[in-house]
C-alpha cells in the first residue's frame, strides 16, 4: 500500500482540529451544563442567599459543583437535590424561588433560623411531581400552611421546631405516599394520628404534647419499623394489637403516663430489637418471652412487680436490660446470656444470693448494677472473671462476708460501689491492681484492719470512700502518691497516728472525722489549696487553729467541732463556713465568717457594722488614690486607655474591648466602662469571691449601682487565645431573654479577664435565704414557685427555645448560683461559665469545671464533661434543698446520698417546719421528692430531661 505523505504544517492543523473537536465533545461530557432556565434560577438563588462558596469567580458556569447541590447522573442536566443545611439562614423568602427547579426531588433546609414558611412555597412546591424528601428540622417554624398538595412526598422532617396546635390540622393525611414522618421536639397536641398513609415506615413524634391512648387501629400500619412516641402525655394501656406489627424494629414509649400491663403480644414481633417504655406507670408482671427477639429492653422507673421471668436474661441476642426502679421481687435468674453488655436491676426488692455460675462467663458484660435491693450472701468470686466490666454497683444490699480478692482481676473496672452492705474482713491487697479505677466506695460496712498501701497504686482514682467502717492503724504515707484523687472519705473509723502528706489535687472533701487523731492540726494539710471541704471533727486535736487553714484559697467548709482546740479563730474569708462547737476553749471572734450554731446578737451586729464601715473607708481611700494616679479614659466605645506616666503610677490592665449587650436606653446612658475598670483594679474591694468570680458593686457617675463580676484568672481557664470567639459567645448570651435567667447587660474584655455587668437588685442567693437565715422559714408556696422558676430557666437554656441547636449548659449549678428577685422569682446565674471557661485548658480539679461540691453529678468525676443530664442532677439537689431545708453538704455528707438512704421514711425527709403547715403542702412535697429522686439518679441516661422535669413539677 502506498503511503500518503502529509506536509508538516497540514499535520499540525489536523491535530489542532482533532484536539479542539475532542475538547468540545469532552466539555459537554466532562463539564455538562444545566439548562439555561435552571442555571438562571440557581444564579438568582445564589445572589439572594449570598453564600460565599456559590459566588466564587466562574462558579456560575457550573452550579452542580456548588456545595449542597446535587445534579442528575450521568449527564448532570438537572438539579435533583438541594441541601442548605446549617447555612445560617433566617429569611425564608427565597423558598418560592426554589420551587422553580422543576426537577427537584429533595430539599434540605435544616439547622437554620427560619421562623416562617411563605404561602408561595407551599403552593408552588406542592406541584413538583418529583419532590419526595423535605427537611425543615432544627428551625424556629411555628406553623405550616398545610401539606395538602404534596401528594408525592415520601420523607418529611419538621422536628426541632415550634409547631403547636392539633397534629391533625397540618394535613399529614394527604401525604398518601409518605414513608417517614418526623415531628420530634415540637409542641403538637392531639391524639396519636391514625389517618396517615398505610405505607408509613417511620413515625417519630417524641417530645410533644400528644395525649390520649395509643389506638388499637395502629396495627393497620403494617410497614412500620420505627415508632417513637416518647416524652408525651399519653395515657391508658398498650393495645395488644401492637403485636400485629410484624415488621416493627424499634418501639419507644418512654416518659408518658401509660399504665396497665406490658402486652404479651409484643413477644410475637420477630423483628423487634429495641423496646423502651421506661418512666411510665406500667404494672403487673413482665411477660415471659418479651426478650425472645429483643436486644435492648428498658422498663425502668415503672411499677412492674412480680419476679423476673426465668427466660428474660437468657436470650442469645440480648445486649442491654434495664429494669431498675420497679417493684420486682424474688431471686435473680440462674441463666444469663453471654452476649449481655449492660444489666441494670437497681432499686427493686430482689432478694436471695447471687449465683456464681450465672456470672462466670459473661465476657461482654460492661455495666452491672444491682444496687438498693435486699440481696444477701457473699459477693461471688466469679465476678473476678468479668474482664470487660467497667462499673460494678452493689451498694445498699445485705451482702456479707469478705471482699473477694478476685475482684482485683477486673483490670478494666472504673467504678466499684459496695457501700452500705455488711461486708467484713480486711480490704485485700489485690484491690491495688485495679489500675483504671476512678471511684472506690466501700463505705458504711464493717471492714477492719488497716488501709492497704497497695491502694496507692490506683493512680487514676478520683474518689476514695472508706468511711463508716472499723479500719484501724495509720493512714499509709503513700496516700500522697494518688495524684488524681479529688475526694478522700476516711471518717467514722478507728484511725490514729500521724497524718501524712495528702494528695495535692484533693478538692471535693477530706474527711478524717470521728477517728482517734490527736495533737496539733498537722502542717501537712497546708498544701491543699484546692480543697473545699475539710472535716476534722470528733477527734482529739489540740492546740490553736493554725493560720494556714485561712490561707487555703478554695476552702468553703471547715468542720472542727468536738475536739480540744483553744485560742482564737483565724480570720477567714466571707464564703467559708466554720463549725467549732464542742471546743470550750475556743474564743469567739467574729471576722465575718459564717459560724453555724452561733447565736447572733447586738454585739455581733455592732462588730459587723464597724467592719463594713472600715471596709467602706478603705475602699474610698483606694478609689481616691487610683483617681489621682489614673488621669483619663478616651474612646469609651473602643476602650483605649491613656495612663498617667508619672513615676510610681499604677499600671492598669490593657483593655481590649467593651460592649453594651442590652438595648435598654437607661442602661446605655448609665453604664460607664471606664468607671468599672477603675473600680475593680483592687481585689480587696470585692464584695465576695468564688472559684471563678470576684463580685463588686460599682456606683456609676449617674448614681446607679451595678453588680459586676470579674473573672478570676489565676489558672489557664480563660480563653485568652480566642478573644474574638469569646466576644461572639458573650454577645450570643446577651441575646437570651427569659424571666428566670440572669443575662449580662454588658461586658468588658481586658488582658486580665472579663467584666460582666448586671442590675444590682439581684444580690441575694437561694442559699442565703434557705441556710443563712434559719429563723426566717420560707413557706412551701414560695419554695414551689422558686423550683418551677429554676426549672423554666434551665429548660430555656437547654434548648426549649430559639437556641435549640446550641444549648447553654450551667457548669456550676447550685443554690448559691440562684439569685432571687423576690421569694417567688429566681434567676439562674453564672450561665457565662459555659462560654468563658475552657475546661480542656484547666490546671484545676473537679469543681473548676464541674461545679460546687454536693451538686456535682457522679459521672463528672470520670468524664469531666458538663452535660444536660448533669444539670438535671444539680437541679435535683437544689430541689432537695427546697424540700428538706438542709444544705447540699452537711457534716461532710452529701444531701443527695442522705436522702437516698432515707427513702423509706419520706415524710421524715421533708422540712417539718413547712410540710406540717397543711396536708396539701405535704402531698405536693412528697410528689416533688419523687421528681428530685429521679433527677439524682446515678445513671445519666435514666434521668428525665429538663423539659419533662418542668412538666412534672407544674402538674403536682
Amino acid at each position: 500500500m502506498k503511503k500518503i505523505q502529509v506536509p508538516p504544517e497540514t499535520g499540525k492543523s489536523m491535530f489542532c482540529l482533532f484536539f479542539f473537536s475532542t475538547f468540545l465533545s469532552c466539555f459537554h461530557v466532562c463539564f455538562p451544563e444545566l439548562s439555561s432556565t435552571q442555571t438562571n434560577t440557581m444564579i438568582e438563588l445564589s445572589r439572594f442567599l449570598n453564600i460565599p462558596d456559590w459566588n466564587l469567580p466562574g462558579s456560575e458556569r457550573n452550579p452542580c459543583s456548588w456545595e449542597g447541590v446535587d445534579c442528575s447522573r450521568p449527564d448532570s442536566s438537572s438539579v435533583i437535590s438541594l441541601s442548605l443545611f446549617g447555612f445560617d439562614l433566617s429569611n425564608s423568602s427565597f423558598l418560592p424561588l426554589v420551587c422553580q427547579i422543576q426537577t427537584l426531588e429533595s430539599l434540605d433546609v435544616s439547622n437554620n433560623s427560619l421562623s416562617s414558611i411563605p404561602d408561595g412555597f407551599m403552593t408552588n412546591c406542592g406541584t413538583l411531581v418529583g419532590l419526595k424528601q423535605l427537611n425543615f428540622s432544627g428551625n424556629q417554624v411555628s406553623s405550616f400552611p398545610g401539606f395538602r398538595n404534596f401528594s408525592k412526598l415520601e420523607v418529611l422532617d419538621i422536628s426541632h421546631n415550634r409547631l403547636s396546635g392539633n397534629i391533625g390540622d397540618y394535613g399529614f393525611d394527604a401525604l398518601v405516599q409518605l414513608k417517614n414522618l418526623s415531628l420530634n421536639f415540637n409542641k403538637l397536641a392531639g391524639s396519636v394520628p391514625t389517618d396517615l398513609a398505610k405505607s408509613l415506615v417511620n413515625l417519630e413524634v417524641s417530645d410533644n404534647l400528644l395525649s390520649g391512648s395509643i389506638p388499637e387501629g395502629i396495627e393497620e400500619y403494617q410497614e412500620l419499623r420505627l415508632i417513637d412516641l416518647s416524652d408525651n402525655l399519653l395515657n391508658g394501656s398498650l393495645p395488644s394489637s401492637l403485636g400485629n406489627l410484624s415488621k416493627l424494629e424499634t418501639l419507644l414509649l418512654s416518659n408518658n403516663n401509660l399504665k396497665g400491663a406490658i402486652p404479651e403480644s409484643l413477644s410475637r414481633i420477630q423483628t423487634l430489637s429495641r423496646f423502651a417504655a421506661n418512666r411510665n406507670g406500667f404494672t403487673g408482671a413482665i411477660p415471659s418471652g418479651i426478650t425472645k427477639h429483643v436486644e435492648n429492653l428498658d422498663l425502668s422507673f415503672n411499677l412492674v412487680n412480680g419476679s423476673i421471668p426465668d427466660d428474660l436474661l437468657s436470650q442469645p441476642k440480648l445486649v442491654s436490660v434495664d429494669l431498675s426502679s420497679n417493684m420486682l421481687v424474688g431471686w435473680l435468674p440462674q441463666s444469663i446470656s453471654h452476649s449481655l453488655v449492660r444489666l441494670r436491676l437497681g432499686s427493686n426488692k430482689l432478694t436471695g444470693s447471687v449465683s456464681s455460675a450465672a456470672f462466670e462467663w459473661l465476657q461482654n458484660l460492661t455495666y452491672l448494677e444491682m444496687d438498693n435491693n435486699g440481696l444477701t450472701g457473699h459477693i461471688p468470686p466469679a465476678f473476678g472473671n468479668l474482664v470487660s466490666l467497667n462499673l460494678l454497683n452493689l451498694e445498699m444490699n445485705q451482702f456479707t462476708g469478705i471482699l473477694p480478692p478476685s475482684l482485683g482481676n477486673i483490670t478494666s473496672l472504673q467504678v466499684l460501689k459496695l457501700q452500705q452492705n455488711k461486708l467484713t474482713g480486711e480490704i485485700p491487697d489485690e484491690m491495688g491492681s485495679l489500675s483504671k479505677l476512678l471511684i472506690l466506695d466501700l463505705s458504711w460496712n464493717s471492714l477492719s484492719g488497716s488501709i492497704p498501701s497497695s491502694l496507692s497504686n490506683l493512680m487514676k482514682l478520683t474518689n476514695m470512700k472508706l468511711q463508716g467502717n472499723n479500719l484501724s492503724g495509720a493512714i499509709p504515707d503513700s496516700i500522697g502518691d494518688l495524684s488524681s484523687l479529688l475526694e478522700l472519705q476516711l471518717g467514722q473509723n478507728q484511725l490514729r497516728g500521724r497524718i501524712p502528706i495528702m494528695p495535692p489535687k484533693l478538692q471535693i472533701s477530706l474527711n478524717l472525722s470521728t477517728n482517734m487523731f490527736q495533737g496539733p492540726i498537722p502542717s501537712t494539710l497546708s498544701q491543699l489549696n484546692l480543697l473545699e471541704v475539710l472535716d476534722l471533727s470528733n477527734n482529739k486535736f489540740s492546740g490553736e487553729i493554725p493560720g494556714f487553714l485561712a490561707s487555703l484559697i478554695s476552702l468553703r467548709q471547715l468542720v472542727l467541732s468536738n475536739n480540744q482546740l483553744i485560742g482564737n479563730i483565724p480570720k477567714f474569708t466571707h464564703n467559708v463556713s466554720i463549725s467549732v462547737t464542742g471546743n470550750p476553749a475556743i474564743t469567739m471572734v467574729d471576722h465575718g465568717v459564717v459560724i453555724p450554731g452561733r447565736p447572733s446578737g447586738k454585739k455581733s451586729q455592732l462588730v459587723l457594722i464597724v467592719t463594713l464601715v472600715a471596709v467602706g473607708v478603705t475602699a474610698l481611700v483606694a478609689v481616691i488614690i487610683i483617681l489621682k494616679l489614673y488621669t483619663r479614659f478616651k474612646g469609651v466605645n473602643n476602650m483605649q486607655v491613656d495612663l498617667d506616666e508619672e513615676e510610681g503610677s499604677t499600671v492598669l490592665p490593657e483593655v481590649i474591648h467593651g460592649k453594651l449587650l442590652t438595648s435598654n436606653s437607661l442602661h446605655k446612658s448609665n453604664i460607664n466602662f471606664a468607671k468599672a475598670v477603675e473600680a475593680v483594679a483592687h481585689p480587696e474591694n470585692a464584695l465576695f469571691q468564688t472559684m471563678f468570680w470576684s463580685y463588686y458593686r460599682v456606683v456609676m457617675p449617674s448614681g446607679s449601682s451595678y453588680f459586676i463580676k470579674k473573672l478570676n484568672t489565676r489558672e489557664r481557664l480563660f480563653q485568652q487565645a480566642s478573644s474574638e470567639q469569646l466576644e461572639l459567645d458573650l454577645e450570643m448570651l446577651g441575646k437570651l431573654h427569659h424571666s428566670n435567667v440572669m443575662v449580662p447587660l454588658a461586658y468588658v474584655l481586658y488582658s486580665q479577664g472579663v467584666l460582666l455587668f448586671y442590675e444590682f437588685a439581684h444580690t441575694h442567693s437561694l442559699h442565703d435565704v434557705l441556710h443563712n437565715h434559719p429563723s426566717d422559714v420560707v413557706d412551701w408556696t414560695s419554695r414551689y414557685s422558686i423550683a418551677v422558676g429554676i426549672a423554666q430557666g434551665i429548660c430555656y437554656l437547654h434548648g426549649s427555645s430559639s437556641n435549640a441547636r446550641d444549648p447553654v449548659l450551667v457548669p456550676d449549678l447550685s443554690s448559691k448560683k440562684i439569685m432571687l428577685k423576690s421569694l417567688t422569682e429566681p434567676l439562674v446565674a453564672d450561665i457565662e461559665l459555659f462560654k468563658v471557661i475552657d475546661p480542656s485548658r484547666s490546671n484545676s480539679s473537679l469543681s473548676a469545671v464541674a461545679g460546687t461540691i454536693g451538686y456535682i453529678p457522679p459521672e463528672y468525676a470520670y468524664t469531666m464533661r458538663v452535660t444536660m443530664a448533669g444539670n438535671v442532677y444539680s437541679f435535683g439537689v437544689i430541689l432537695l434543698e427546697l424540700l428538706t431545708g438542709k444544705p447540699a453538704v452537711s457534716e461532710g455528707r452529701e444531701l443527695s446520698k442522705w436522702v437516698q438512704s432515707q427513702q423509706e421514711q419520706r415524710n421524715n425527709i421533708l422540712d417539718l417546719r413547712v410540710s406540717k403547715s397543711s396536708p396539701v403542702a405535704t402531698k405536693q412535697m412528697i410528689r416533688a421528692l419523687s421528681i428530685a429522686l429521679a433527677c439524682i439518679n446515678i445513671s445519666p441516661g435514666a434521668r428525665p430531661k429538663m423539659k419533662t422535669v418542668l412538666r412534672m413539677l407544674t402538674r403536682l
